[in-house]
């Protein structure tokens, strides 16, 4: 199962320990949402989960993509760039893989539940 939790760390503190396989953390390269991750991190590594992804979204650049590296060290780190088309499907309604499978941050997303899925 995949549950889209609210953003912070309430959920993570409240799960049983061992209950979940795989926590994606995803935080954009601003101050608030990095230290809100550093802190889901952390709660995710006290409860004992296996595996932390942290999925770095709406990376611009270099610079975006270093601040992000820098504040999760030695975690798995899958990059999302920061794409127009996402918007541009936000706004008509439709589902992003459907109107431009080709896009940049489509790609890296399909790519992402690619690596989720056991073999």
């Amino acid at each position: 199962m995949v549950a889209d939790l609210e953003a912070g760390i309430g959920t993570l503190t409240r799960l049983a320990d061992g209950a979940v396989d795989i926590v994606l953390i995803v935080v954009e390269p601003v101050p608030k949402s990095m230290e809100v991750g550093t802190r889901a991190a952390a709660a995710a590594a006290a409860k004992g989960i296996g595996r932390l992804v942290i999925v770095a979204n709406r990376v611009r650049d270099a610079a975006d993509l270093d601040a992000i590296t820098t504040a999760f060290p030695g975690h798995e780190i899958v990059v999302v760039p920061d794409d127009g088309a996402i918007v541009e499907a936000d706004r008509r309604g439709v589902a992003p893989l459907d109107m431009a499978p080709q896009a940049p941050a489509v790609q890296a997303l399909s790519a992402l539940a690619e690596r989720l899925v056991p073999v």
